[in-house]
């Protein structure tokens, strides 16, 4: 089994078919498009050396190359490590070190980002800007077939944060991915030929996995001109593609309903509006069937499970004579076909309807486990289910209701944050005695980071301060919005900081 396949099948069977295309221009059909990948695949195979199982990272804003190498990765055999652009250079450079990538594909302002960075890690061989000329004369190369390999072979390493403040990297296997792709199918929405998947989500995320059922498909990835998400710029690209679907987080969703130009849209081409990645408010997406129509469709998933734990698909958010609907359009929905989701008590022991308890998930598109980490392998995947952390409990009909999440993630924006990072970073100055980092509801980003900070004795340091020593450090998504200076943190007798209690302090104080 390889993903590579997948367009190997399109480029001889839809050749002349719409495969990528840059703002309302297509820019390759699927016959070119499978061509360039080969070709790639050749460069990254004969020219750089690479052997089976080498990883190749991608560290881009949304743009074309990131599709072509992504899928050239696969036709050559090697695992590709697609990273969120935003991050600090820092934390970058931890990833790169970490996953011993050999080769780092970036886009122009991120390669002179990182480049400082990147010049003393022992195993990459180099970075390249896709922008560059030298980047062209890989295009040289004569094609080659698709690598052989088998279903568990590694193909995308998905790092995302854990709770010791280091990002773990999942392991997905071409299994993983073409079981992820059929769930969307048989889960989450249709997809036919001529169908397209507009990408204003990065690409390294959600919106990248979610090009697979479309590249399965025959549909068209499109790319805005501007790489990210712009709602004016999203509004006037529909016209142009017809059967357009979009994965947004959220707080995307919303900005999307809210804004202006919503008004005198044309959204006949609008299919799907997949949302994933944190939670919708009742009321905004009641306001968005309202101004949308039946378009919404919703998925739960984890890094460790791309895309697959459970979905509510458009006819369950169209079911308005259900007399439990409310409820329903509050839950995750139910579990996707082929993976077991159940909700246990602390051994893990099945808990009926109704009672609360952690999310569990196995089947095929759980993770293989964690790069170089088999301690957090064996705690992530006890007795053959993954562990995801979040709580929730099912109803009767098996609808899935998520309740809060164990490990104190901060969702915002669609961003996972986790707190530890955050607490690292803040630590690390000299005036901190001790801070904790909570999550606190926000109404257009879903959550907000609230830092408390206990100083040294005599210490003094302002806020502004304390926000450029973040930035020094961690993604300016993950810094703090609020700084509350305290005597001391609240704690039990165990001295565990009591998180519980400075949610309290933080909803008192507004």
């Amino acid at each position: 089994m390889n993903l590579a396949n997948l367009l190997v099948r399109a480029g001889r069977g839809r050749r002349e078919a719409p495969a990528v295309a840059v703002g309302a221009a297509v820019l390759w059909r699927y016959g070119e498009l499978a061509e360039r990948v080969a070709r790639l695949a050749a460069a990254l195979r004969q020219a750089y050396g690479l052997a089976q199982g080498d990883r190749v990272a991608l560290v881009m804003r949304n743009c074309p190359e990131f599709l072509e190498l992504l899928y050239a990765c696969w036709h050559a055999g090697l695992a590709a490590v697609p990273i969120n652009a935003k991050l600090h250079p820092r934390e970058l450079r931890f990833i790169l070190e970490h996953s011993g990538a050999k080769l780092c594909f970036a886009t122009p302002g991120e390669a002179a980002a990182i480049g400082a960075e990147t010049a003393s890690l022992a195993d990459l061989r180099e970075l390249v800007d896709v922008h560059a000329p030298a980047y062209q004369r890989l295009l040289r190369h004569d094609p080659i077939n698709p690598a052989g390999g088998g279903p568990d072979d590694l193909a995308w390493l998905f790092y995302t944060s854990g709770t010791t403040g280091r990002p773990k990297g999942a392991m997905l296997s071409h299994r993983n991915l073409m079981t992820m792709s059929l769930c969307y199918f048989a889960d989450v929405d249709s997809i036919a030929p001529g169908d397209c998947i507009l990408h204003a989500a990065p690409l390294s995320h959600g919106s990248g996995l979610y090009g697979l059922p479309h590249l399965a498909a025959g549909a068209c990835q499109v790319i805005p001109e501007s790489g990210g998400f712009d709602p004016a710029e999203l509004f006037a690209l529909l016209p142009a593609h017809p059967g357009t679907m979009l994965f947004a987080a959220p707080t995307m969703a919303k900005r999307l309903i809210e804004h202006p130009a919503a008004d005198e849209a044309d959204m006949a081409h609008l299919k799907t509006v997949v949302y994933g990645g944190g939670p919708m408010y009742l009321q905004d997406l009641k306001n968005g069937q309202a101004r949308f129509g039946q378009v919404f469709a919703q998925i739960y998933g984890q890094g460790e499970s791309p895309m697959t734990i459970t979905a509510l698909d458009k006819a369950a958010h169209a079911d308005s004579g259900h007399p439990r609907h409310e409820q329903r359009l509050a839950s995750a929905g139910r579990a996707q076909t082929a993976v077991e989701v159940r909700v246990a008590d602390p051994e893990d022991r099945a808990l009926p309807p109704g009672q609360l308890g952690e999310v569990l998930v196995r089947g095929d598109s759980v993770m293989l486990g964690y790069w170089n980490d088999p301690a957090a392998t064996a705690e992530a995947l006890k007795g053959g289910w993954l562990h995801t952390g979040d709580m929730g409990l099912f109803d009767e009909d098996g609808f899935l209701t998520l309740k809060d999440r164990s490990k104190d993630l901060i969702i915002s924006g669609g961003a996972n944050i986790y707190p530890r990072e955050v607490e690292e970073a803040l630590q690390g100055h000299d005036q901190v005695q001790e801070c904790s980092v909570i999550g606190r509801p926000h109404p257009e980003w879903g959550e907000e980071v609230v830092a408390f900070v206990v100083l040294k004795p005599d210490g003094k340091v302002t806020e502004s301060k304390l926000d450029a020593h973040c930035l020094e450090r961690i993604a300016r998504f993950k810094r703090p919005k609020s700084y509350r200076f305290v005597e001391a943190l609240p704690k039990n007798n165990y001295g565990k900081i009591l998180k519980t209690e400075l949610r309290r302090w933080a909803e008192q104080a507004g």
